[in-house]
């Protein structure tokens, strides 16, 4: 009976320290971790540099970061001269045989689009940084990309958004 007493308060304190650990800023249910007086973001639009052309790809990549920002982050959204600024470029959008068959032929292909970013904190300088992701979709190869290329975006687009939160915001 002790022992469940002892549960039981461990458990009410817990509770009652968890908004604290919250409001200060220490501990963050979406796994964040964003400096005191941080309060804004900026993210541009990304540029678009690879050599295959995906022409919505640029917006699309934008978009759904700006929504994993607001679903993720308590950060308002500006439009200029945020607390942190993101800016990227999409460097690479290939496609390349995934799995060889026994005749040497692909069975799979691989859609990677490659970026690279510019995180700026301008409360906190010494978190500035570049750095660059890449993610991919495979496909089976008896399929075009035209007919699967919204799909596999999609897809990758999520995976690049969950990296640059996390190298960003998370720093995970």
């Amino acid at each position: 009976m002790g022992n469940s007493r002892q549960h039981i308060a461990a458990v009410l304190a817990l509770l009652l320290c968890l908004p604290l650990l919250v409001a200060c800023g220490i501990y963050s249910f979406t796994g964040t971790s964003i400096q005191p007086g941080v309060n804004t973001v900026t993210i541009e639009l990304f540029e678009y540099k690879a050599l295959r052309v995906n022409p919505t790809l640029a917006a699309t990549l934008t978009d759904e970061l700006k929504t994993t920002f607001r679903k993720m982050t308590k950060l308002e959204q500006v439009d200029m001269d945020g607390d942190i600024q993101i800016e990227g470029a999409i460097t690479g959008y290939d496609v390349r045989a995934a799995a060889i068959t026994a005749n040497e032929t692909a069975a799979r292909s691989r859609l990677t689009v490659s970026v690279k970013i510019s995180y700026t904190n301008r409360k906190y300088p010494e978190e500035d940084k570049e750095e660059s992701f890449s993610a991919y979709a495979e496909f089976d190869a008896t399929q075009s990309l035209d007919a699967v290329e919204s799909t596999l975006c999609e897809e990758i687009v999520e995976q690049l958004c969950d990296l640059i939160l996390n190298a960003t915001v998370a720093n995970w």
